[in-house]
Parts: C-alpha cells; structure tokens; sequence
C-alpha cells in the first residue's frame, strides 16, 4: 500500500471564482468569521496578515487562482511527512464557478488514515462562504 496520494473534490458555487480565489487569498484571516467550522486562524508572529514579515498558521503560492496551503506542525508532523491543501477556482461559463480542492500527502507509516475528513471539512466550509458570499 502506497503511503502517498491524492484526494480532491470539486463544489459548483453560485460566487464568482475571482471572489472565491479573494477570500481564500486576500482574506483568509476573515474565514473564521464566515463558517462554523473554523475556529481560528491567528499570526505566530507580526501584527499584519498582510505583511511581508508576519508568520502566519499557513504558507500559500498564488497562480491562476490556484493556491497551495502546505500545513505542518503538531498533530500533522506525527501522521504526515507532507500534507497539502490545493484550491483552484475556475469561472463556469453560466455565472458561478467550480472550486476544487485536492489534498496531496504522504503518511509517515500504514498505521495512519489518509487524511478523507480534510476533504469533506473543506467542501463544506466552501458551500458554507459560498452561502455567505451570496447573501452580502
């Protein structure tokens, strides 16, 4: 059994991609505010999400709509050598867009689940500031 893989989702939502992407890339700090089901996102260090110096929980790389979020630390460096959040966001020709989110891995042995809640946590917090978006 492979230790590494891929799993993805994709969520038609009713905003555009360029304000999904927006959230995602420009105001992450915000999510929190937006569904339940974070619960925090805070700098480890600086006073400014938007400064080139502050540390953040995340590392992100922003093309075509595309960002990585490479998670480590606690919990995740015990089950994972490598855990990857991938967002991509593309514009349906009929208004709304297409989220995809894939979650790249590699477990640290067989013992440990690849990582399925990340997955369907993510397709539920987009439905959930998809439904956010729509109403401001």
């Amino acid at each position: 059994m492979s230790l590494a893989g891929r799993i993805s989702s994709e969520i038609g939502v009713h905003s555009t991609a360029a304000k999904l992407f927006n959230i995602f890339a420009m105001q992450l700090h915000d999510v929190q505010n937006l569904t339940d089901r974070i619960h925090t996102a805070k700098l480890h260090d600086g006073d400014d999400w938007h400064h080139n110096e502050s540390i953040k929980h995340w590392t992100y790389m922003i093309a075509k709509k595309t960002i990585i979020f490479k998670l480590f630390s606690g919990d995740i460096d015990h089950q994972y050598k490598l855990l990857n959040l991938i967002f991509q966001a593309t514009d349906k020709e009929n208004g709304g867009a297409i989220i995809k989110w894939t979650v790249e891995y590699e477990r640290v042995g067989e013992e440990v689940d690849p990582p399925y809640g990340y997955i369907e946590y993510l397709h539920k917090c987009t439905a959930d500031i998809d439904a956010h978006l729509l109403k401001a």
